[in-house]
């Protein structure tokens, strides 16, 4: 396999396999039964509201106005912008997303929540020696903040893996079918496959899929009659974001886990 970089705001990685935040967004597939109606995916994120408008790929724009899904924005030493990806609170002071997001040459993060000023964190943790297409390292990342981040968190799923035919909400600030990231989205979908190290999903509307500037947001599942964090959006196995298969770092994974503990004490579990 083969993983392309982080994302940048604009363009295309080509690989095999490439970081969830590369693509077109054109709508393509077979036409199947959404899981779950947008309004509950988006209020799968926190107290959000839902419309039926088009998003994420085949989802639906959500408030951002309490969401624990939020944007994250890189700067290199120099100062420009480095990207875009999306990150999931998971306490007041840790922001969960993909390594790929923040590895190499990124020097700060900093999240936006949909209003007001950005935050930055004050520490960036991702797995060590991370490299795409490496075996034993692993596509998460931590970011610490010195300051509450006013949102409710998201626990992460520890207690057991995702189950090919499970419900599961995505979601991101990435691109719609109409190529525009300005807005948080979410939509519903179904997993695929499973195996050690990802979930998987394919593409097929109307369930949803992850698209440029979606990487580093989680794949929800729900246990215990609460959503936790499954996986972290990490790749896809096509340059379009309306073809192939979804892949999410899974938390389960002990190393994962481990890692996300290691860095964030506190993290709640499920």
């Amino acid at each position: 396999m083969m993983f392309g970089m982080r994302c940048a705001v604009s363009g295309i990685v080509t690989a095999v396999l490439v970081s969830a935040c590369s693509g077109t967004a054109t709508p393509t597939g077979p036409s199947v039964p959404a899981p779950i109606p947008v309004a509950e995916a988006c209020a799968a994120l926190g107290p959000t509201t839902g419309s039926s408008s088009l998003a994420v790929l085949s989802g639906g724009t959500c408030s951002a106005a309490n969401s624990a899904v939020v944007r994250v924005n890189m700067r290199t030493a120099s100062g420009p912008s480095a990207g875009i990806c999306t990150g999931t609170v998971i306490t007041s002071r840790a922001v969960l997303t993909a390594a790929h997001c923040v590895d190499e040459d990124v020097t700060a993060a900093l999240i936006f929540l949909g209003s007001g000023d950005q935050i930055q964190a004050t520490a960036i943790h991702f797995y060590p020696g991370f490299v795409f297409n490496t075996p034993n390292t692993f596509d998460v990342a931590v970011l610490l903040f010195d300051q509450n981040i006013p949102r409710t968190p998201i626990p992460i799923l520890t207690s057991r893996e995702g189950r090919v035919g499970e419900t599961a909400v995505v979601s991101g600030w990435g691109r719609d079918e109409n190529d525009v990231t300005t807005s948080l989205r979410a939509g519903s979908t179904t997993i695929s496959a499973v195996n050690a190290n990802f979930l998987q999903t394919i593409y097929a509307p109307p369930s949803a899929s992850v698209c440029s500037g979606d990487s580093g947001g989680s794949i929800l599942l729900r246990e215990g009659g609460q959503w936790a964090i499954g996986g972290i959006t990490s790749a896809t196995s096509s340059v379009a974001c309306n073809t192939g298969t979804n892949f999410f770092q899974a938390v389960f994974n002990t190393n994962v886990r481990n890692f996300i503990r290691q860095h964030v004490p506190g993290v709640g579990e499920r």
